[in-house]
This record gives structure tokens, sequence and C-alpha cells, in this order.
């Protein structure tokens, strides 16, 4: 058997998950592939979202299997990254879907133009546009001619 090369995914876990799914379709155009209801009290269990070529997984909290979202246990301290064409129009569309802003949208020595939200269910996004290639040596120049100015 030939072995699979490794594939990095997400996993949310979000308290009132249908209600995520549809923040997550009309802020970042998420499409539902699927969702696993469970039968005894109408929790998500699993469900699958596609956001462009990726697919990411979410569930309502189940405690007892330590599955919590942020607001459980007060906060993240992970960013979902979340690549676009347009961060501006990004933005603005997870905005009016009810984001909350954290960074107003800037562009970066590293070549990306990046904003940064806070989702209704406490996960915090970057939404990142590349506006030119630049090679891991010039960003290490230009970190260091920002930090010492």
């Amino acid at each position: 058997m030939q072995a699979r090369p490794l594939k990095l995914g997400a996993y949310f876990i979000v308290k009132n998950a249908g209600q995520a799914i549809g923040f997550y379709e009309r802020a970042f155009g998420a499409e539902e592939i699927f969702r696993l209801t469970d039968p005894s009290d109408g929790r998500i269990g699993h469900a699958e979202l596609r956001f462009g070529e990726t697919v990411a997984m979410l569930a309502d909290e189940y405690p007892d299997f330590g599955a919590v979202s942020p607001d459980t246990v007060g906060g993240s301290p992970v960013t979902l990254h979340l690549a676009t064409n347009s961060t501006d129009a990004l933005l603005a569309r997870a905005l009016a879907a009810g984001a909350t802003l954290l960074r107003a949208p800037a562009d970066q020595s590293f070549g990306q133009r990046i904003a940064q939200v806070l989702d209704p269910y406490g996960h915090r996004w970057t939404l990142a546009q590349t506006i030119e290639e630049v090679a891991p040596e010039e960003m290490q120049r230009r970190w260091e001619d920002e930090t010492s100015a």
C-alpha cells in the first residue's frame, strides 16, 4: 500500500453549528457538502464545508468528548488563514454577514494585503491577498528594515 501524503484540515467546534454553517456560506462562500445530525438532540455531530479547494469539518459542542468552542474556553489561540483574490471584497462580505473587524486591511511588506475578522462563533480569520511575490530573504530584509526604523 502506497503512503498518501499528509493533508491538513481544520475541524471547527462551535455553538449553534447550523447557524455557523449559514454564516460561513454567506461570509466566505463556503459550500456545505453534508451534515450528520444527532438523532437524540438535533445537534450537528459532523458537517463538511468546502472553502474553495479546502474541505473543513464542523460540529456542535460535545463537552463530554472534549469538543468545546472558543466561547466555552475563553477564545482560541488559532487564527485561520483564508487566501483570496480580493481582501477588501471578502472583508466586506464577512462584515455584512456578521463578522467583527479586528484588523483593517493593509498592504504588508511580505507581499500580502491582509485584514483580520472574528466570526460570531469565536474563530479568528486572516483574509489574505497576494499582491507581490517576495522571496524569503527579501521578507527578512524588509522586516529588519521595519524594526530598525
